[in-house]
């Protein structure tokens, strides 16, 4: 076994090679960059070495750093995590050279399954089942275009050096095939230096079922069954979960055996996933083979009690893998969620931010929580917004489909925009309780998820505004104990007034809605009228919970508050509520800023217009990358063109105006 391994990566999975690497008695180093100084990871490790400056590309993407880093640690093996230089052939060439041993598959595998159109045509010549398709080497738009008109739409657009969701496209008809093979070849080459681009039918209700396989130097090779990564956004997994649901020993045979056969065809050692499609008639596809551990590798540890990093690390030092096929046992069930720094209202847009206020659930047999920031910490543009991945097992789906809520309920974050109360609609929403998954499933129940539906509201809006006024009070007396005068009545905030009901106006918004909530102050307890209706409430706050009794219906939520965003954590989802605040009035919805302004730091791609042109409502006008994902800026209303700020390549700093805009009188 290795005295000393260097880690090619940084955050949540840099932290967690760490972990593994410090129970076998492994010395650890890492590597960092300017903006990283000072990140989790490099406190974490044994000895950490400076690469470069923020940007991956002049840091964490540099292989000869890398390896420098190595060679002055003296780091008899590099662990690449996944990311950066994980899937990269040169990297793998580049340490053998060096007498350095690479954590992963050998180099010839990397390069076998780094193209999709190379490894498609491997995968059929060792007939594992391939989604019809092109990924011939002839890129002209007419073959491609050809070959989607043959197969018949829908199909899917694919980057052969892609992965993550980068470089790929739905085209849903012939009309969007050219603009959406420019997009995504566009893509594909920002993101990977390569735009070649494969084509494949789309099924339209697919699961994604990956299964996780491992192989020796020695010929051993198993499966550790699979994984459901079908909730996805932008192509890119949300919740994953293992075993998946519905899944018969049969069919896990069989797809495991394919995923042995996948492995073994390109001469297969270490830990790697093959991915395939599950279409509803039980027949599966090969989709793509990942060289790497994925991000989702915990749902499997937690389900099969090993530990992946150290089996990584055992087959690297040339060891026989620690168990048979026979020897693996499926025990409950798990899921992970990735809380992201994004926010799920406004098209998954990546936030940046610093960590104000950080707390998570209580790790236990049954929650696990990967992560590599600390409160304090900054979620920066240069590097992907994933905060950290919470991890549940319990005995089975639903338990541990409710450990899952509670969790996300108890996991509280300030000073940044998050995912986790999407996250949570999504967890408890009922298609997802009742196993109706498949790649479409948060577009088909955005509704749910996101509560654009209509909704009562009957006991939610007399619950916030209950908490607001007993959060008020309980703030009061807290300052008022810490005053010279506690009893004076400039402390009291029980809305007194001479002769007067004692009542609290409280202005509240909830999707596109504004309530005006009147909170009548009585002898034991409250009356709140809203929308026409009367409710008698009592309630108390313990801690992060709000106990009521609502008209003789006692319940009870966990609350969140940020600013004047106040999250009530029920059982059937996350309500939120804007508090509107007395100096503002009412709040204003509608001042739409016409999206011509930067959402965030970025790097212009393209711009569309020229100034003077008279454009469209909805018409793209620019094209910004942020955080390794593209954002497309466009016209809010029919216009005119009148200035252009940025060209393409510029540096654009968030909330700078991008485009000077004049809207037709219209």
């Amino acid at each position: 076994m290795f005295n000393k391994i260097l880690i090619a990566n940084r955050g949540e999975i840099a932290c967690r090679i760490i972990k593994t690497a410090r129970k076998l008695g492994i010395l650890t180093v890492a590597v960092y960059s300017d903006a990283d100084a000072d990140a989790l990871h490099v406190t974490m490790a044994d000895e950490a070495v400076h690469i470069g400056r923020s940007p991956s590309r002049e840091s964490y993407l540099l292989s000869e750093r890398v390896i420098e880093a190595a060679k002055r640690t003296g780091a008899q093996a590099i662990h690449p995590g996944y990311g950066f230089l994980s899937e990269n052939a040169e990297f793998c060439r580049l340490c053998e050279q060096n007498n350095i041993v690479f954590i992963g598959p050998p180099v010839g595998a990397i390069e076998a399954m780094g193209s999709k159109s190379a490894a498609k045509s491997i995968m059929e010549k060792a007939q594992v089942p391939l989604v019809p398709g092109y990924h011939g080497d002839d890129q002209s738009e007419a073959v491609i275009k050809k070959a989607a008109d043959d197969m018949g739409y829908p199909v899917l657009l694919k980057a052969t050096a892609g992965g993550g969701g980068k470089g790929m496209r739905q085209v849903w008809s012939e009309a969007e095939f050219s603009d959406g093979l420019a997009a995504a070849k566009r893509e594909a080459l920002n993101g990977f230096g390569d735009d070649t681009m494969l084509v494949e039918k789309y099924l339209t209700q697919p699961r994604h079922v990956e299964i996780q396989v491992f192989c020796d130097n020695h010929g051993n090779a198993v499966y550790l069954f699979e994984r459901d990564c079908s909730v996805q956004r932008r192509h890119q997994k949300v919740i994953e979960e293992a075993p998946a649901p519905g899944m018969s020993e049969a069919l896990r045979q069989e797809m495991g055996e394919a995923a042995i056969k996948s492995a073994k065809a390109i001469g297969y050692q270490g830990a790697g996933t093959v991915e395939f499609l599950l279409d509803v008639d039980g027949s599966f596809y090969f989709m793509e083979m990942n060289t790497r551990l994925q991000v989702e590798h915990p749902v499997t540890e937690l389900i099969s009690g090993q530990d992946l990093v150290e089996w990584q690390l055992r087959v690297a030092a040339n060891e026989v893998l620690p168990k048979t096929q026979d020897e693996l046992k499926i025990n409950g069930h798990a899921f992970e969620a990735r809380i992201y720094a994004e926010d799920a209202d406004n098209d998954f847009l990546p936030a940046t931010g610093t960590l104000e206020y950080l707390s998570t659930p209580l790790e236990s047999e049954f929650v696990r929580v990967d992560t590599g920031v600390r409160q304090g910490d900054e979620v920066s543009v240069y590097y992907d917004p994933m905060i950290a991945k919470l991890i549940v097992w319990d005995e089975n789906r639903g338990k541990a489909l409710q450990r899952l809520a509670k969790a996300l309920s108890e996991y509280r974050i300030n000073g940044v925009t998050t995912n986790i109360d999407f996250l949570y609609n999504l967890a408890t929403c009922q298609p997802f309780v009742d196993e109706e998954l498949d790649t479409g499933f948060i577009e088909k129940h955005q509704d749910k998820i996101f509560h654009n539906d209509e909704q009562s509201l009957a006991e939610e809006l007399p619950m916030a505004a209950l908490y607001l006024v007993l959060a008020n009070e309980q703030n009061a007396k807290a300052k008022a104990q810490e005053s010279t005068d506690p009893y004076s009545p400039w402390n009291q905030t029980n809305a007194w007034r001479l002769n007067e009901p004692h009542v609290h106006h409280v202005g509240l918004r909830h999707n596109e809605a504004v309530y005006d909530v009147v909170v009548e102050q009585k002898r034991h307890g409250f009356n709140i009228e809203v929308d026409g209706k009367s409710y008698d409430c009592q309630g108390q706050i313990d801690g992060d919970v709000l106990t009521t009794n609502i008209n003789g219906y006692r319940s009870a939520a966990t609350i969140a508050q940020n600013g004047e965003q106040i999250s009530l954590f029920r059982q059937h989802g996350v309500f939120n509520f804007f508090q509107i605040l007395p100096d503002l009035g009412c709040d204003d919805t509608s001042g739409d800023q016409g999206g011509l302004t930067a959402p965030m730091n970025g790097t212009m791609v393209t711009v569309l217009v020229q100034k003077g042109d008279v454009v469209e409502a909805e018409q793209p006008l620019m094209i910004m990358e942020a955080m390794k994902m593209e954002h497309t800026i466009k016209a809010p209303s029919a216009g005119t063109v009148t200035d252009i700020y940025f060209g393409a390549g510029d540096m654009v700093d968030g909330g700078a105006e991008l485009i000077g805009f004049e809207a037709s009188e219209e």
